[in-house]
């Protein structure tokens, strides 16, 4: 496909230098309008055939100097980050003073010999208070900055569709000595000042759902991609929009390989590989993703985001959950075909509680595939950089401000202006919103998604993505 429109590219450019067309490339992009919103021609609509004009930026020359500035200055805040928070763990964690401890105020041995009072009014003193010669030197939850040093830094995203949680800059750590964990939220307001603070506490956590639930959280279960769950009720300290899900769903975007690998070679523990059960489920799911992926082919944009507001009118109960009639009606109305037994078998596997509901957007992701984390990571940026006011939604009317077209080869082949690029781009984000006005960051994700579905390398994809936010 992206061979077939450089040679389109190439065609209207020598066609212009060389002045042979007979029409304006103006005309011909009204003529196509005039064919009407929804007509096809080749089995693609005009909403698709503009959708695809974003790939032109794949075929920008790669600019190795530029590209190699930016990482570099995004390399330096990221370690900036990460020390920043590293540090402020370790303040919580070995500044709370001994004597505060909780296991202070536990009775502690007496000798038979000791008396003992009933009655606390008459007792002594030094029965009814705590005095500093009775505190303990150490506690049993005493630690150590060795035993905090034996740890795993991980970077994590929330998978929500609310734009403002997606958003959030999460760091955790695990730590081999007592396989516990913690996440910090990090935020950044202006150039200097910064704030870390806890959104999971420190403990012992477990797997909330999956083959896998119940089991405790291992060195194998954190890798780019895995999926940590928590129950939203058992941390009142969560944000309200959080609160209203029962599961809290993080995704692992980044690890320390290094220290993983260290401590994956000092444990003593089996290495938990994946059970023939996760294996088989893997395979069914990829199966299904592949056989839909062929067929959404290039109109994957419109396709996509028609899925994610078709599925959200389906709930009207606003819960997220939706049963499997709702599932085998979207993919009809969407002539997505999925042969029976595949469906049963996906079902099986995202139906692991036999609620008989499961999350439409759970649904989505494991039927259709997602993009890898690094793409994810670009599109979340860009993001980032309009709603600078973290509010999870985005006016139309900045992101006609922030779009640029200039170094779109068709613009620099002079076949399209620049705000005909920019109109279809608009024409086909408006087509994937649930308001006229408004972008949210699902509904952005969303367009991206549809578009990453048809490119193969990941840097034509990052210059896609990069190119017209100027990230």
């Amino acid at each position: 496909m992206k061979e077939g429109y450089k040679q389109y590219s190439q065609r209207n450019a020598e066609k212009t230098k060389s002045k042979i067309t007979q029409q304006s490339p103006r005309k011909k992009i009204d003529d196509k309008c005039v064919q009407g919103e929804e007509s096809i021609v080749g089995g693609l609509t005009t909403l698709d055939r503009k959708a695809l004009l974003q790939q032109g930026y794949a075929d920008i020359p790669y600019n190795a100097q530029s590209c190699m500035k930016k990482s570099d200055a995004e390399m330096v805040a990221a370690e900036r980050k990460k020390q920043t928070v590293a540090e402020q763990v370790m303040i919580d964690h070995l500044s709370r003073a001994v004597i505060s401890d909780p296991e202070q105020n536990l009775p502690t041995e007496r000798p038979e010999s000791a008396p003992t009072f009933l009655d606390s009014k008459t007792a002594p003193l030094r029965f009814r208070k705590r005095t500093l010669h009775e505190t303990k030197i150490r506690t049993h939850s005493t630690l150590t900055e060795n035993m905090l040093s034996h740890k795993v830094q991980f970077d994590g995203r929330i998978i929500s569709r609310n734009g403002h949680d997606a958003c959030r800059e999460l760091v955790g750590f695990f730590f081999a000595h007592d396989q516990s964990l913690t996440i910090y939220e990090y935020r950044q307001f202006g150039k200097n000042r910064t704030s870390v603070l806890p959104f999971i506490q420190k403990n012992i956590y477990s797997h909330q759902c999956g083959r896998r639930k119940g089991k405790q959280y291992q060195l194998g279960d954190f890798y780019i991609g895995a999926n940590l769950t928590f129950l939203s009720s058992d941390h009142s300290s969560l944000p309200e929009s959080i609160k209203e899900n029962t599961l809290l769903i993080l995704r692992i975007t980044n690890i320390d390989q290094i220290a993983l690998d260290s401590l994956k070679t000092d444990s003593v523990e089996p290495e938990d590989n994946l059970t023939s059960q996760e294996a088989n489920d893997r395979l069914i799911l990829k199966a299904v993703q592949d056989a839909l992926k062929e067929q959404l082919h290039k109109r994957s944009v419109r396709i996509l985001t028609g899925l994610a507001k078709y599925l959200q009118q389906l709930d009207k109960e606003g819960t997220g959950l939706l049963d499997k009639a709702d599932f085998k009606q979207t993919l009809q109305v969407f002539h997505l075909e999925v042969s029976e037994n595949d469906f049963e078998s996906a079902w099986q596997i995202l139906n692991g509680n036999d609620s008989g509901k499961v999350d439409y957007g759970e649904f989505k992701r494991a039927i259709i595939g997602e993009m890898n984390e690094y793409r994810k990571s670009f599109v979340r940026k860009a993001f980032m950089k309009l709603d600078f006011n973290k509010t999870g939604s985005v006016p139309i009317i900045n992101i006609r401000k922030c779009y640029c077209a200039k170094k779109h080869p068709q613009v620099i082949s002079g076949h399209s202006t620049e705000e005909e690029i920019k109109l279809s781009f608009l024409e086909t984000l408006k087509d994937a919103c649930s308001k006229s006005d408004e972008v949210t960051y699902g509904e952005f994700e969303d367009y991206y998604e549809g578009l990453s579905i048809g490119i193969v390398h990941d840097e034509d994809f990052v210059n896609i993505v990069r190119t017209p936010w100027r990230i």
